[in-house]
């Protein structure tokens, strides 16, 4: 398999207007019952309620995401950004008390029931509330809670989230209050990552590395399954090298804006 085309696997949901898989396209997606209040921050709208995340329209692993609990922390935020071209978001936080990342590929057929899904609980031992987790933060850790889940639990799942899009790979950020919830469609969607996303049953700390391969070579075989079945239709766009672009702007501004906050606490 050409390894070009994997980033071809969710390129009808590419924003080519925008060179990105924009996080406002998405949350047109989203059942109104799971889709949190978001606008695009262009300074002409205040949030109705706080905290609030400032996040980049596009963006991975949490990276440039802020969380403002008042309007003198969103202004600050938004002075830090400096005269940065990209798109920020402002999204009301998620209610519900625990966090999961689902991640899934589909069967060849894409109508048919996931060929993978893994849920994983995301843990902070911080002492926040409403912590920016991933990655990047010290304070947050992993739990695969898959095996806790039965198979009717876990489709019940993959047909409450399959309706959002066909997509060939995908991971959805949610949060409720119980694993329960998550097959009864009590939660709400953070986000949706489309771009290769990692499979954060690989980070867990109950799972050993035999359990990670295992999982790693059974995604992957049915990962280029479902590369296999990307019609000769389908037009092909420059993912790769746009999300590049972005990548390296995100992490640029990341950094001054890192700078420049650390300056004005230590100006405090």
């Amino acid at each position: 398999m050409a390894p070009w085309k994997y980033f071809q696997l969710n390129s009808p949901f590419f924003n080519e207007q925008r060179d990105i898989f924009s996080k406002l396209d998405m949350d047109q997606r989203i059942p109104e019952q799971w889709r949190l209040p978001q606008f695009l921050d262009i300074g002409n709208k205040e949030p109705s309620s706080y905290p609030v995340f400032v996040k980049p329209e596009w963006g991975q692993n949490s990276r440039g995401i802020s969380r403002a609990d008042d309007t003198q922390t969103l202004q600050k935020i938004r002075l830090n950004r400096g005269n940065t071209k990209l798109n920020y978001l402002i999204q009301e936080a998620a209610p519900g008390k625990r966090e999961f990342e689902i991640f899934i590929i589909p069967s060849a057929n894409i109508n048919n029931a996931p060929a993978v899904i893994s849920v994983t609980e995301t843990i902070n031992h911080s002492d926040e509330d409403y912590p920016v987790n991933g990655i990047y933060n010290p304070s947050t850790g992993y739990k695969d809670i898959s095996n806790e889940l039965s198979r009717v639990q876990m489709l019940a799942l993959w047909h409450h989230l399959k309706p959002i899009g066909s997509f060939r790979i995908s991971r959805f950020g949610i949060r409720a209050d119980s694993i329960e919830a998550l097959f009864t469609g009590e939660f709400h969607i953070i986000e949706v990552n489309l771009f290769l996303p990692m499979p954060l049953v690989l980070l867990c700390e109950n799972r050993c590395w035999k359990t990670q391969l295992t999982f790693c070579i059974h995604a992957m075989w049915h990962l280029a399954k479902v590369t296999k079945s990307i019609p000769p239709s389908q037009v092909h766009k420059s993912v790769f090298f746009k999300k590049l672009k972005h990548a390296k702007s995100l992490k640029l501004t990341s950094n001054i804006r890192s700078t420049h906050m650390r300056s004005n606490n230590e100006h405090a």
